[in-house]
């Protein structure tokens, strides 16, 4: 059974629980929260790590410290329109012996047999596994359904997990269909939204009363073989390593405890391909990051066969396109950094999810790049600056999510 209640002591109400819109399950320290933030778009983060509460904290993100498994926190909410979530991936990794793939099986079971009516004996059964983490990935799916059962649907849904859970959104893409949502599933990659790092992502975008619209690459994928200036044209280049790790000439920069990083340099991974020790990733300072995962502490800084500092925290979440100056607290914040989504490609797939658009790329630029302790005012334009794809008009619909998400200037969180 799921434990009781929030804890007071890490849970903070960053608005009144009646104005919260989005409810973030699994939040961790504030990926999709972040970009909520950016967006105006005043949420919860619903998260049992107390580490990665005690960033939220810092960070000033609306939290509450609890299980997702009590779906009583539903009622302390009752207004919200979007859900989210990315549910731990551990059980379903397809490497070692098999057992991701079982776990898999297992759940799209439990997926059909909801959809057949008989949630509550899955419930029950989601109690009984002997790896609860196999079960979390249907606690979205069951939020979606107890929102439902209570007359008021979410407007939104979107969730994301690692490319071997797609099989268990594109699931849940009939179970939702039945209860009036439209559907898109697909993989983005993360370098194609500007952040400085290869990372693949499944996506699910569940809308009501309007269609379900997926984020559009706007820098060029990743290619080893290619140029940063070569690649389809029309589209920026990709982010670098070397990027990502050089601070902003900013007064509030002067406050960090940071390393001098060279010009040019190589990260070797800490493990190699196929298990092979010889053969360790390399990234030079002039491509993206390898995904950033909690062992990024591990990984080697060379220049000129010189060793520097490694990564500190702020450093990893600079490559996960954190704000410089965001607040990593408690133990494992390099595990933190890595469980994150990216706040940037966030950004993409909530604007494109709630409004059918995209965000302005220099103002996107300015807050990713800005301080997150200074709140700077122009955070906020992104909601004000979003744009239309460039080949359509307003889609249908679009209208209605204005009115859903009305922009209060006075409300928006500070």
């Amino acid at each position: 059974m799921p434990s009781d209640t929030a804890a007071a002591e890490l849970s903070l109400d960053a608005v009144d629980p009646s104005e919260v819109e989005m409810i973030d399950l699994f939040a961790g320290p504030g990926g999709l929260d972040v970009a909520a933030r950016w967006l105006g778009i005043p949420a919860v983060g619903i998260e049992v790590n107390e580490d990665a509460c005690r960033t939220r904290l810092r960070a000033g993100l609306g939290t509450r410290h609890a299980d997702v498994r009590n779906h009583d926190l539903l009622d302390d909410f009752p207004n919200a329109k979007i859900l989210t979530g990315g549910p731990p991936c551990q059980t379903y990794s397809v490497a070692g012996s098999g057992a991701g793939r079982r776990a898999l099986t297992q759940v799209l079971g439990f997926v059909s047999r909801i959809a057949g009516g008989a949630r509550a004996e899955v419930e029950e059964e989601l109690g009984k596994l002997d790896d609860e983490r196999t079960g979390l990935v249907l606690q979205p799916l069951l939020w979606a359904l107890e929102a439902f059962d209570k007359g008021r649907p979410f407007e939104t849904i979107v969730l994301e997990q690692v490319p071997t859970v797609k099989p268990v959104w594109d699931a849940y893409a009939p179970v939702l269909k039945d209860l009036g949502y439209e559907v898109e599933v697909d993989l983005v990659h993360t370098e194609q939204f500007g952040v400085p790092q290869t990372r693949r992502r499944a996506i699910l975008i569940a809308c009501r009363n309007r269609g379900a619209v997926f984020p559009r690459a706007t820098h060029r994928a990743y290619n080893k073989r290619l140029k940063r200036t070569e690649g389809v044209p029309g589209l920026r280049e990709w982010a670098t390593l070397g990027e990502a790790l050089k601070p902003p000439k900013a007064e509030w920069v002067k406050d960090l405890d940071l390393p001098e990083r060279p010009s040019s340099f190589e990260v070797v991974s800490n493990y190699g391909t196929g298990g092979n020790p010889k053969l360790r990733g390399k990234r030079t300072s002039n491509e993206p990051s390898a995904t950033v995962t909690g062992k990024v502490r591990r990984n080697r800084i060379v220049a000129d066969g010189e060793d520097f500092e490694r990564l500190l925290p702020e450093e990893a979440g600079r490559l996960q396109t954190f704000p410089l100056d965001y607040p990593w607290s408690g133990n494992d914040q390099y595990q933190q950094v890595g469980n994150a989504i990216p706040p940037r490609v966030g950004v993409h797939i909530l604007a494109a999810a709630l409004f059918g658009k995209k965000p302005n790329e220099n103002a996107l630029d300015r807050a990713v790049g800005g301080s997150w302790l200074e709140a700077l005012a122009d955070l906020h334009q992104l909601r004000l600056s979003l744009e239309f794809f460039p080949d359509e008009e307003e889609p249908a619909g679009s209208g209605r999510q204005a009115e859903l998400f009305p922009i209060d200037l006075d409300s928006l969180p500070v």
